[in-house]
């Protein structure tokens, strides 16, 4: 019952992570941006509707309504953009998806979790903490980690890629949408099999 009355308030939330502003287009930081430009292709939708602190659209996905959005907040405060949408569309939590960049994987490599820590993810650490539990389905993109030990990562993450790292990171935007859709149509364990 309870999902029925969820699914009929707001079905889904699809959160793509990164910075406002065109200084940070392309980095590494900004991958979950680069997913939500595939989301727009492929919907048809067009994530301008500011609101909750964030750009967003409305949506149909297999006949799921689905909200897309990307926080104006700065990365370390996303979680202030997805609280008030979930409550205001009465989205639960499991039907949360973050889409967001991951300096532990390889570059194009996707990793998709139904819960746990932010593995520190400042903006996964912000909507935890917003939200109160990390029971939420999250899509994250390898984009490598610095050559080495001594790199700064916050200059890492506000690196673009390069070369071979902009290909690879071109197909991993499509598979990471593809990975969203396949979580609300078909369901994360599925998901996990599939793109993992």
């Amino acid at each position: 019952m309870l999902f029925r009355q969820n699914k009929s308030e707001g079905g889904w939330l699809v959160v793509f992570l990164g910075n406002p502003g065109v200084r940070y287009n392309g980095t590494r930081h900004n991958v979950g941006f680069m997913t939500a430009d595939v989301a727009e292709r492929k919907t048809g939708a067009s994530i301008s509707r500011l609101k909750f602190k964030a750009l967003t659209a409305q949506c149909e996905i297999n006949g799921e309504r689905v909200v897309l959005m990307k926080p104006q907040t700065f990365m370390n405060l996303s979680g202030e953009a997805v609280r008030p949408a979930a409550q205001f569309y009465k989205i639960p939590p499991e039907h949360i998806i973050v889409v967001s960049d991951d300096v532990a994987l390889p570059t194009g490599k996707l990793r998709i979790r139904t819960h746990g820590s932010a593995g520190g993810h400042n903006g996964l650490k912000s909507i935890i903490s917003q939200l109160g539990t990390d029971a939420f389905p999250r899509v994250r993109v390898g984009v490598g980690s610095p050559p080495h030990p001594d790199y700064d990562m916050a200059d890492w993450v506000l690196g673009t890629f390069k070369n071979q790292d902009a290909d690879d990171i071109e197909k991993a935007t499509e598979r990471a949408y593809d990975a969203v859709e396949c979580i609300i149509t078909e369901g994360a364990e599925r998901a996990m099999n599939k793109y993992n």
